[in-house]
């Protein structure tokens, strides 16, 4: 549902109150999305499962407990990068069915075999 003149001007003010009071938080409300935390989760991950897997080459000649708590490390982070792109995911599918669900759906059935129509 679209807004009224009256909603767009009152939330235009709060929005320039934000940027007067705390220019910072308003920045940082502008720059940060629903998929900046799942993206930043998935970064780390995939550098424990290098770290995990360098220290596991590196100390499987020399100690195998070692070696194995590097594999236990890379094995860790391989479930947290699947959890965080299991997560960026539902955001986007999450998003996509709100999207669709905001939209009339129009033009769906087509014309009538008998040059009807459907949508009016």
């Amino acid at each position: 549902m679209p807004l009224s003149e009256d909603e767009k001007r009152i939330l235009s003010e709060i929005e320039q109150r934000l940027y007067e009071s705390d220019p910072d938080l308003a920045n940082e409300v502008r720059s940060t999305t629903v998929y900046t935390d799942p993206a930043r989760n998935l970064r780390w991950a995939i550098l424990g499962c290098v770290v995990g897997l360098a220290i596991m080459i590196v100390m499987l000649s020399t100690s195998y407990w070692l070696a194995f708590s590097g594999f236990l490390v890379m094995f860790g982070s391989a479930i947290y990068v699947e959890r965080s792109l299991r997560q960026l995911g539902k955001v986007s599918i999450d998003q996509i069915a709100q999207n669709i669900r905001s939209r009339p759906v129009r033009g769906f059935r087509g014309p009538r075999p008998d040059g009807e129509n459907t949508d009016e």
